[in-house]
């Protein structure tokens, strides 16, 4: 069991936009594996792996009796309907806020062996799809927030334990 170390609000390489993944195999399953234990251990249901500070187009979740993993992930909703719900993030942690995002979306990439692969989400796992991709796309939750409830939520984070001692 690999638990690598969460990166913060603040840190680069969360907006940063990943990159692709070219090559697939060993090291790939491994950063997959890491993800996991790194997801688990923190108690989160989806990490997409610039928060451990890899800039590769690869996420893992386990949410809705579904567990697994994609690699360079793209998306698109299955209609206009949306549903507002509440997020959090483990690189903000203590931090929630109520987010729009599209209810159902189907989403397609590849394994870790580079084997085309969609999910169907819809509820939570729709919402964990997107709020992942955005993490790859250098995008945190907070951004899609409005202005009131964006710097509501900086005040939580500016006064958090966590911000203090980055």
């Amino acid at each position: 069991m690999t638990v690598r170390r969460l990166r913060l609000l603040g840190d680069p390489v969360l907006n940063e936009v990943a990159q692709e993944v070219t090559e697939f195999g060993a090291g790939i399953r491994t950063l997959v594996n890491d993800m996991f234990d790194t997801m688990d251990n923190a108690g989160g249901v989806g990490l997409a792996a610039n928060q451990i500070g890899h800039s590769l187009r690869v996420f893992v979740f386990d949410c809705q009796g579904l567990r697994g993993h994609i690699v360079n992930p793209s998306w698109s909703p299955l209609s206009g309907d949306s549903q507002l719900g509440t997020e959090g993030c483990l690189s903000i942690p203590g931090v929630r806020a109520d987010v729009e995002r599209y209810r159902s979306v189907v989403c397609n990439g590849v394994d870790a062996e580079g084997h085309p692969l969609s999910i169907l989400g819809t509820g939570l796992l729709a919402r964990c799809i997107q709020h992942e991709t955005d993490h790859l796309d250098g995008v945190v939750f907070l951004e899609r927030l409005s202005a009131e409830e964006k710097k509501q939520a900086m005040s939580q984070v500016r006064t958090s334990t966590w911000w203090k001692e980055r």
